[in-house]
């Protein structure tokens, strides 16, 4: 399985998201990092261990203020050899191609950034296989053009569960809703994220189809130690 380390950036610093109740992020408080710049806390994440990829939610990009441009050479400088994956609010050709020119990037979108699947065809065709798409959801409401969802064709090889209502939260992960994706998915690599409490929740969403997670309150709340990290990516 592979775990993929969460840093969502807000006005610049590293915040710590709960629920996705996005105003409400304040800057993360974490033993991995002295400060909560983006730089410190990637530098903190790879201490504790190798991360093949790590996902960067830009939010001044998802919430429209503008894109943190630093951002890819910041973090690729403190995590050396690491896959950047980027949500920047990405809804358009160009604004693909600005996340795509950076080469340690991978541009993910999120379908609550899509007008339209006209839009995903468009964004997708600037370089498919450095493209992920993350189902979005809310509670049980899918963010996003209601086809997109339907439509698993549409899906590219990479797909990320994303439910924003349980992101640091006691809930748990929402295994019913990774069983009918993964199900459909048709042999694509799907991630879950929100919800992931624990090395069991691992276990969880493994057994549901999940190739992987996206996670970050475990990590900085040392719920889950190099050990086990090095166990579960080794399996």
């Amino acid at each position: 399985m592979d775990i993929i380390p969460v840093i969502d950036v807000s006005r610049g610093k590293v915040v710590r998201a709960i629920q996705g109740k996005r105003a409400a992020y304040l800057p993360i408080e974490t033993p991995l990092a002295a400060t909560p710049e983006p730089s410190d806390v990637a530098r903190g994440l790879r201490s504790l261990y190798p991360f093949r990829r790590a996902y960067v939610a830009d939010l001044d990009g998802i919430e429209g203020r503008g894109r943190n441009t630093h951002l890819v050479p910041e973090l690729s400088q403190a995590m050396p050899h690491t896959e950047l994956w980027i949500d920047a609010g990405t809804g358009s050709r160009s604004a693909a191609r600005a996340v795509l020119a950076a080469p340690v990037a991978t541009l993910v979108v999120g379908s609550e950034s899509l007008e339209s699947v006209q839009a995903w065809h468009e964004i997708s065709a600037e370089a498919p296989a450095r493209t992920v798409l993350s189902l979005d959801f809310r509670g049980e409401e899918f963010m996003g053009p209601e086809a997109l969802l339907a439509n698993a064709a549409l899906w590219p090889t990479r797909v990320i569960v994303m439910t924003l209502d349980r992101i640091a939260s006691e809930g748990g992960p929402n295994i019913g809703l990774l069983e009918t994706i993964a199900a459909r998915a048709g042999g694509r690599r799907v991630y879950a994220a929100g919800g992931i409490r624990d090395r069991a929740d691992l276990d969880r969403i493994g057994k549901a189809g999940a190739a992987g997670a996206l996670v970050a309150s475990i990590l900085h709340a040392q719920k889950i130690s190099a050990g086990d990290l090095k166990e579960i990516a080794g399996r």
